[in-house]
């Protein structure tokens, strides 16, 4: 499951439904990691651009993956401007046991991280600034050279 959002996401209502889907599915774990915009460095908040279609393809793949293990994973991404102590995203892996989602998590938040087509944005005094020391490239990206 995954669901985009302008600006802010709403994250108790976000939790409410998937420890809701959780219980229909008799699993016991619920993981959950909520980023929160930091104030650092001066910035009002983050803005985000995503590339959706990207985006659902890369997250499909995990969603066969966790089903292969017999987990549900879930993801919920701002699109548009977040300010500080708001949050940006959360995921959830949705298991039997903590142990099976917690043996996911770390692989699926650094995938994310590197290989998601969201891009970051600074807002500073009313101005969005490419987050450039904070982005990785995506593979395939970029000019191709002749």
């Amino acid at each position: 499951m995954l669901d985009l959002y302008p600006k802010a996401l709403p994250t108790q209502e976000i939790y409410a439904q998937w420890e809701h889907i959780a219980r229909e599915h008799n699993f016991g774990a619920c993981c959950v990691f909520c980023g929160i915009v930091r104030d650092e460095n001066g910035i009002d908040g983050l803005s985000f651009d995503v590339h959706e279609a990207l985006l659902r393809q890369w997250f499909s793949k995990w969603e066969k993956l966790a089903e292969e293990s017999g987990v549900i994973v879930c993801m919920a991404h701002s699109i548009g401007d977040v300010y500080n102590g708001q949050s940006s995203y959360m995921s959830a892996i949705l298991s039997s046991n903590r142990k099976i989602a917690l043996e996911l998590y770390d692989e699926f938040v650094e995938d994310f991280k590197h290989n998601a087509p969201i891009w970051k944005y600074d807002l500073l005094n009313g101005q969005r600034i490419y987050a450039k020391d904070r982005s990785y490239q995506l593979k395939g990206s970029g000019l191709l050279a002749k």
